[in-house]
């Protein structure tokens, strides 16, 4: 059996033939083609954009052969429509089947028309959705941030509204795509009830995600964590939530003074230098302005990029997982989280609630009561036979969602049906 692989980032394996760093995002593609890769009579191949190609570079691994592309945008519409490169990817590998990761950028739609006229099989396994994204993408901003811009905003049109539009844009491609297949993986109710109103004829497959390698190596203990410590796994854009977290901490702290919130990756407040005021954006900004409001500049502390050991410590340090987003497919931070027992408070938001269930594995709140955020993770913080239920019911549930051979397996027969139907 021959797969190819079409996803948005490359694989570590791939960086390292590049000579580049591995890229922190995507990892629970890593651990899925590694085990995909040792199955016997199975070749696979991976595609992925990079920019600077001219046209594509084929790289060899020890399992593994990668293509990188010359990325698409989503003005290039000769690309999306007729795309060379993918033909010539296909007819190379001739592989039975294409199995595309992602909706969100351009390169999907176009390998999704290659695949039509070369009459080759395809499947799109659903991460998030940017075109019902888009409608969540404000998170009850103030209308001056929505519309607010920086220098950096001018440039990059990316301020809340230039995102919104980027989105509905990219959603628009996402659209075709999903109209134009026979096959979506997915692994929640909101993925299902989304492309079934986009796609009513396709076929729905059910496919849990395996997490990244470090995951499954570690417990989270009540003993050894910070207490009082709050962990968000990203907070750079609007609809990850940082600000109802900013807004949730002074009624935290009437309760916990010591409580302090933990935000992976770099410091969007950062105004230290010129280069640092020239790149800020507005709504970085904003939250700047909410930690000043709120007397927060001691309890809110940017953690810089982490590798994925450095994550995992991070989880394991804190006292309570949050993921406060304004909408979210299944969010892998969560599983990480759940998977290490974690007591967790998430926004009840897209396909959380499939995942958490709320009193029995952790809290699940509306997202724009920031209210209910704060009383939420002050009951854990004050409760310890609390946390401890829910470290281990989570952690229970969590195992065998991302159990890694299972997933495995599942989407090994997910090949097989597809091959076996009738052309």
């Amino acid at each position: 059996m021959k797969i190819l692989w079409l996803i948005n980032i490359p694989l570590p394996e791939a960086s390292s033939l590049m000579n580049e760093e591995s890229s922190p995002y995507g990892g629970w593609l890593i651990n899925a083609s590694n085990y995909l890769a040792d199955q016997e009579n199975l070749e696979l191949t991976v595609a992925f954009p990079k920019k600077g190609v001219k046209e594509s570079i084929k790289l060899i691994g020890d399992k593994i052969t990668y293509y990188a592309f010359k990325a698409i945008r989503d003005q290039d519409k000769k690309l999306i429509d007729e795309n060379f490169v993918f033909k010539k990817i296909i007819n190379e590998v001739k592989p039975d089947i294409v199995h595309i990761y992602g909706t969100e950028l351009a390169h999907t739609l176009s390998m999704v028309n290659v695949c039509e006229k070369e009459k080759a099989k395809i499947i799109i396994s659903i991460q998030g959705l940017v075109s019902i994204i888009e409608k969540h993408m404000y998170a009850n901003l103030p209308y001056k941030v929505v519309y607010g811009t920086t220098f950096r905003n001018l440039l990059r049109k990316d301020n809340v509204i230039g995102l919104q539009k980027l989105f509905y844009r990219r959603g628009k491609n996402e659209i075709q795509a999903i109209k134009k297949v026979n096959h979506i993986i997915g692994r929640t109710t909101w993925d299902k009830a989304c492309t079934s109103q986009i796609n009513p004829n396709a076929d729905y497959h059910f496919c849990n995600e395996t997490l990244r390698e470090e995951f499954y190596k570690h417990k989270w203990s009540i003993e050894k964590c910070e207490k009082y410590s709050i962990f968000l796994s990203q907070g750079q854009y609007p609809i990850k939530g940082l600000h109802y977290v900013l807004e949730a901490m002074p009624l935290i702290l009437k309760r916990f003074p010591d409580a302090k919130v933990y935000i992976s990756g770099k410091d969007i407040t950062k105004a230290e230098t010129i280069k640092d005021r020239l790149l800020i954006t507005y709504y970085g900004k904003y939250i700047k302005e909410l930690i000043k409001n709120n007397k927060l500049e001691e309890n809110v502390v940017f953690t810089g990029p982490l590798n994925e050991k450095e994550m995992c410590e991070r989880y394991l340090k804190s006292n309570v997982f949050v993921c406060p987003s304004s909408i979210e497919n299944s969010p892998n931070s969560l599983g990480e989280a759940m998977i290490l027992g974690v007591p967790c408070v998430a926004s009840d938001v897209g396909g959380v609630a499939d995942m958490l269930k709320q009193n029995v594995e952790g809290f699940v709140y509306q997202c724009d009561a920031p209210y209910m955020l704060a009383h939420y993770v002050c009951e854990i913080f004050n409760n310890d036979e609390l946390a401890l239920k829910f470290s281990e019911n989570a952690r229970t549930h969590a195992l065998k969602t991302h159990e890694p051979i299972k997933n495995l397996k599942c989407l090994m027969e997910i090949y097989e049906d597809i091959l076996l139907e009738k052309e």
